[in-house]
């Protein structure tokens, strides 16, 4: 090679045995670049950029010949790029100036290992009993799945948004304790202080989580405006007395229809009116109105009682008739005649004076005489004895 040493000691320097530098300088036998001030020669070797060499730190005592800069350079950035740091042992005897006793790390595998436990950890998840599990994919709905274990692309991919899919939520809407009043208008003009509560539960969980913003608050404000809606067309007395259970399943069935239009994907299991009473301002005057419609009441069934008894007895007076008639068409004369004793007995058995018509007879009889005048005859016997 043109840099190695000249056997035939012709050297450019005027020295024997010197050697060629590869910048076109030459150096001196006896040392590298830090030496040639000793080897007569004042302007030394040079470097491709047209630099002096700059001195070497104590990582290069003992080293025959001087290294570029360039590569000092990149040794040691690859030893920041693994983390080392940039120190520099003071060894001796030829020493490389590497960090000694810690190991390189292998960094690639590292973020692999954790790649792989990021990509376990978010694509398995489990969905328990009475759940659903919405899955989104970049934000967007994808599927949905019902209880069990699965699995999904990793995180960010793909999130997971559990809804409890069984549970009964109750919504209470109105005071019960008298505190505070849910006033409304009945059909007939009147007001009405009224507390109840819906009870509902998610049948769509996607519908549920996507299409309104604050479901809780929607079904409230349906159930509401449902109460007020049905309340309006019925009267005080329905919405305080017997027909509070149909005006609540009117109720259900209107705030179904709300959600329904709303695509909600909630289902209303029921509403039930806790408390119908007129306002207290006005509450004992109602009390007298309902204790008065109540004994209205109990006399309009005390009269449907004996209606019906009357109706029983003229039911069977009827029926006997009935069967008299009968025997009347198979023996007129001799059901008349046995009629007409029937009747006489029962008017006659309660009077002491019977008159009999009828030929050869004597049209009176003083019955209650004789009966007397007998009456003292066994009296006289008797004393007689």
């Amino acid at each position: 090679m043109p840099w190695q040493n000249n056997e035939d000691g012709d050297g450019s320097d005027g020295k024997g045995g010197g050697r060629r530098s590869p910048w076109g300088g030459s150096a001196g036998s006896s040392g590298g670049p830090g030496n040639q001030g000793k080897s007569g020669q004042g302007d030394g070797p040079r470097n491709p950029w047209g630099e002096p060499p700059r001195p070497r730190g104590n990582d290069d005592r003992g080293r025959g010949s001087g290294t570029p800069d360039f590569d000092e350079f990149i040794r040691r950035s690859q030893e920041r790029l693994r983390g080392l740091g940039g120190g520099q042992g003071g060894g001796s005897g030829g020493g490389s100036g590497r960090s000694s006793g810690m190991p390189d790390i292998p960094w690639g595998l590292v973020a692999g290992g954790l790649a792989l436990v990021l990509i376990a950890t978010t694509s398995a998840y489990r969905v328990d009993a009475g759940e659903r599990a919405v899955i989104t994919r970049f934000g967007q709905y994808n599927s949905t799945s019902g209880p069990g274990f699965h699995l999904k692309l990793p995180a960010p991919i793909d999130q997971v948004t559990k809804v409890k899919f069984e549970d009964i939520r109750t919504d209470l809407i109105g005071a019960t304790d008298g505190d505070a009043e849910n006033l409304m208008i009945t059909g007939d003009g009147n007001v009405i202080n009224i507390a109840y509560a819906v009870r509902w539960r998610v049948n769509n969980a996607e519908n549920f989580l996507f299409q309104i913003a604050n479901p809780e608050a929607t079904v409230r404000d349906a159930t509401e405006s449902a109460m007020r809606e049905i309340v309006a067309r019925s009267t005080l007395n329905n919405a305080i007395g017997p027909e509070r259970a149909a005006i609540a399943e009117q109720v259900r069935e209107r705030v179904q229809e709300i959600l329904d239009s709303y695509g909600s994907g909630v289902l209303i299991q029921g509403v039930d009116i806790n408390k119908a009473d007129p306002p207290a301002a006005v509450d004992e005057a109602f009390k007298d109105v309902s204790a008065a419609q109540q004994d209205a009441q109990q006399f309009l069934n005390q009269a449907r009682a004996y209606a019906q008894q009357v109706q029983a007895q003229a039911a069977g007076a009827t029926a006997a008739f009935d069967k008299v008639y009968e025997q009347y068409r198979l023996a007129p004369e001799v059901t008349r005649k046995r009629m007409y004793l029937e009747t006489m007995e029962n008017v006659l058995g309660k009077v002491d004076t019977t008159i009999i018509e009828a030929p050869g007879v004597q049209a009176y009889l003083p019955l209650p005489e004789v009966q007397r005048r007998a009456a003292a005859n066994r009296e006289a016997q008797e004393a007689q004895k």
